[in-house]
């Protein structure tokens, strides 16, 4: 009777890693297409083709909660975010750079002329350039995913538990319910004892 159960629990397990490998692998190959076509003249990205709608054509100008709520899609790939986590991260970057409103229209103007740039090289493409573009994009990431803006030893924690770092394993993964200490207190050396 044990080695049954530990049959289906060995089973459900690699069932559950081969599953995510494959939707990460789906996800990667139709966000690969959807910019391919994207990028090529006279095709038409709509609801018609890919069920994928031109997610940036219209991006809001100017720097405000819209306009970074339009790069950020753009950015990580999420359609819809919590509206109050949203705009806590936007007053947080904002107060932490005096740089960003300006830099999130600058960031949107860049990517409507650059509409074939995948979103995991757009820092690439723009750290020679334009650096202060590609930190922004930086700390825009760095917020949604970790949940922290600012430096050390000014940082801000805006989010934990919607952090978006935890979207690809909620499915095996529990949320701890507290933080330990401040943030990267495991990078400190501990006192003597």
């Amino acid at each position: 009777m044990t080695d049954a159960r530990e049959n289906d629990a060995r089973h459900a397990a690699t069932h559950s890693a081969s599953r995510r490998a494959w939707m990460l692998g789906a996800c990667a190959t139709g966000a690969a297409l959807a910019f391919a076509v994207a990028g090529r003249p006279g095709v038409q990205v709509g609801a018609g083709f890919f069920g994928i709608s031109p997610a940036f054509a219209d991006a809001p100008a100017g720097g405000g909660l819209d306009a970074f709520l339009a790069l950020s899609q753009r950015l990580t790939g999420h359609t819809t975010f919590d509206p109050v986590l949203s705009k806590r991260i936007y007053d947080a970057l904002a107060k932490s750079d005096s740089q960003f409103t300006q830099n999130v229209g600058s960031l949107n103007t860049w990517l409507q002329g650059h509409a074939g740039v995948p979103s995991d090289t757009v820092t690439q493409a723009l750290q020679t350039d334009q650096p202060a573009l590609a930190k922004t994009i930086g700390a825009i990431m760095r917020a949604w995913y970790l949940g922290l803006v600012g430096d050390m030893p000014h940082v801000q924690v805006v989010a934990y538990e919607r952090a978006l770092m935890f979207e690809p394993v909620k499915d095996v993964l529990t949320i701890p319910s507290y933080c330990r200490d401040v943030p990267f207190y495991w990078t400190q050396k501990p006192a003597s004892v």
